[in-house]
């Protein structure tokens, strides 16, 4: 059974859609699946893929950097600070968020911040070239 699928970002919308199951990674949940009538949820979303299986079988990827994910049983909504489709990741800008992430890290390796976007960096680049976790 089908559902709406929205994903927004402030600048604007990601993804509005029909889809039968949307899977995300939230902060202290883990991975979860949400398909047709799930119950209410919301939740915070850590540096991870969200993937919508659309209702014709086709799944897209997105790269989020954060956010939060809200569930009534007919609708998944994500709204992200920070996302792009994994279609559209410029994997130079990736690469050169990731040296400067490592080198950050090279000077302090618990810097919270340079380890937030060296996980960004690595997730855009694996999204972009299908590479497995």
């Amino acid at each position: 059974m089908a559902f709406a699928v929205e994903f927004v970002s402030p600048e604007t919308s990601l993804y509005s859609g029909e889809g039968t199951q949307v899977v995300a990674r939230t902060r202290g949940g883990g991975e979860i699946a949400f398909l047709a009538g799930h119950e209410p949820f919301i939740g915070s979303l850590q540096v991870s893929e969200v993937r919508v299986t659309e209702a014709a079988g086709e799944t897209r990827s997105f790269a989020v950097r954060s956010g939060f994910v809200s569930v009534t049983g007919e609708k998944v909504t994500v709204l992200s600070d920070l996302a792009v489709p994994s279609t559209d990741i410029d994997t130079a800008a990736a690469q050169a968020d990731l040296a400067v992430a490592e080198e950050a890290l090279r000077s302090d390796e618990h810097n919270a911040f340079a380890l937030e976007d060296q996980k960004w960096a690595e997730l855009r680049l694996r999204l972009a070239t299908g590479a497995d976790a």
